[in-house]
């Protein structure tokens, strides 16, 4: 069962996905990749079907993308964790249970949602925007996290978010006060990541860089990094995407939010 809610006047939306047979009070706010400049429905609705065939409560945000820059797509993925924990009680779920979830560009946002703490613009409208936009837990897929760095990042994914080119120079300062793996401290919420070793798009070492920054403040991850595998595999179980031996991420994640997590 799905059904779509709006989070702001401006049409922005998210829309619930509710398992037959819910077996977990956690639930999972998910941000589909693409770059910024649109997103991928097999990181979004097909993630949400997968964790409700596990019991597992869903949301698909539609954040704003290209032409909106920094900072609407963070005000939109907080007012998302916002407005779940503020119904938790209507959606059947428990507050302090909420994980979020991206790939790709979707991976930023919500490693960003979970490291970046400034007000931003157009926050504190209402009553649900009193509650905390801080996610109890974050589920990373071959994300990207470093903004700056020419090699590493992926220059699209922070250009369009930017609003300028990091080939002419760009504005680094910004994109490193953006990059998760500069900015993650003790606060920041614990992770499932995963990434492929031949990721050309971007890079592994993006991954690596925040488990190695949540490692230096204190905050427990669980990394898997598989060998083979081009960008943008989602659940990798599909047609030409179907590559099973990273396909068994879906079945990791399930078992870190159910018996590690004891969700």
């Amino acid at each position: 069962m799905s059904e779509i809610f709006e989070l702001w006047e401006n049409g922005t939306t998210m829309t619930y996905y509710a398992p037959e047979k819910k077996t977990s009070t956690g639930c999972v706010v998910i941000f589909p990749g693409g770059g910024y400049w649109g997103r991928a429905e097999h990181e979004g609705k097909s993630y949400a079907e997968f964790l409700n065939k596990n019991g597992i409560t869903a949301f698909v945000v539609d954040y704003r993308v290209h032409p909106n820059r920094f900072p609407l797509p963070l005000l939109d993925a907080r007012r998302a964790v916002r407005y779940v924990r503020y119904y938790g009680e209507r959606f059947g779920i428990d507050k302090d249970k909420i994980a979020v979830m991206g790939s790709s560009a979707g991976g930023h946002l919500a490693s960003m949602l979970c490291t970046y703490r400034e007000e931003v613009e157009g926050e504190g409208v209402d009553e649900i925007d009193k509650e905390s936009f801080l996610p109890d837990k974050q589920i990373l897929c071959y994300p990207v996290i470093n903004l700056y760095e020419e090699g590493i990042t992926h220059i699209g994914s922070g250009d369009a978010l930017i609003g300028d080119s990091l080939k002419d120079g760009g504005n680094v300062e910004m994109r490193k006060m953006l990059s998760a793996n500069l900015i993650a401290d003790e606060k920041t919420p614990e992770a499932f990541m995963w990434h492929t070793l031949s990721d050309e798009l971007v890079d592994v070492r993006n991954t690596l860089q925040y488990a190695t920054r949540l490692r230096q403040v204190g905050v427990k991850a669980e990394v898997h990094i598989y060998p083979d595998g081009w960008h943008g595999l989602g659940l990798a179980n599909e047609g030409k995407k179907n590559l099973p031996h990273v396909a068994q991420w879906g079945e990791s994640m399930i078992r870190w939010i159910k018996d590690y997590l004891g969700w």
